[in-house]
């Protein structure tokens, strides 16, 4: 199972995509988490921490060799889930190429929507495990314990990139260029949206919902 999640930023995308990896035993390929983790005394990592400080899109040159790269690895052998690629119509044209010659279309295309006040709201409020990764919410997602991870224990932090003024300008972007897609993705048959104001547990109901109906 190919699987694209989509959604503007601070949707869930990487917490529903975490779930939907879980269920179908297939990889969770994040190109955020990809361009947090390169080495910044690289060249490549330089260039990406730049566009990524400024709230910009990463060049499509730059993010098509990462991906092509990611999907040739053997764990993508019987399927993946990608969250946060393709964002613009080229992107895509060109995941299409690439999956076509590895024989892996796309499944399905699923997009969480959220209205951006809302998104604004959560990106603020977001807090991330150092240790394991994982996602939480000062108000919709709060741990157990504050600032301290449910799942390992470990501290957590707010990304320098999760302020209200760099979440507008990400939406903008988001909105001129990554929104066509979803008139690509009907064009192409395979797309579903899912309301996702509802609570976390009710979204990934519905996704699994989608999903197991395509079977």
């Amino acid at each position: 199972m190919q699987l694209l999640i989509m959604g503007a930023p601070g949707a869930g995308k990487g917490t529903q995509a975490t779930k939907l990896a879980e269920k179908y035993k297939i990889p969770h390929i994040s190109t955020g988490d990809i361009f947090r983790n390169l080495d910044e005394r690289t060249e490549l990592g330089q260039q990406v921490r730049r566009f990524m400080k400024s709230g910009k899109l990463i060049p499509d040159e730059l993010t098509n060799q990462i991906v092509e790269e990611r999907l040739q690895k053997s764990d993508c052998a019987d399927g993946f889930i990608l969250d946060g690629y393709p964002r613009t119509t080229a992107q895509a044209i060109n995941l299409d190429v690439v999956l076509k010659i590895l024989r892996q279309p796309l499944t399905q295309v699923l997009n969480i929507h959220v209205e951006p006040e809302e998104l604004i709201e959560r990106a603020v409020g977001r807090r991330i495990c150092k240790n394991c990764g994982a996602t939480y919410h000062v108000k919709f997602n709060p741990t157990k314990v504050a600032d301290v991870c449910d799942a390992c224990g470990g501290s957590l932090y707010q990304r320098a990139d999760d302020n209200a003024d760099t979440m507008k300008n990400r939406l903008s972007v988001y909105e001129n260029s990554t929104r066509p897609l979803i008139d690509y993705y009907k064009q192409a048959g395979i797309y579903s949206e899912i309301d996702g104001r509802q609570p976390i547990d009710k979204v990934t109901a519905d996704l699994f919902n989608v999903l197991d109906g395509l079977k």
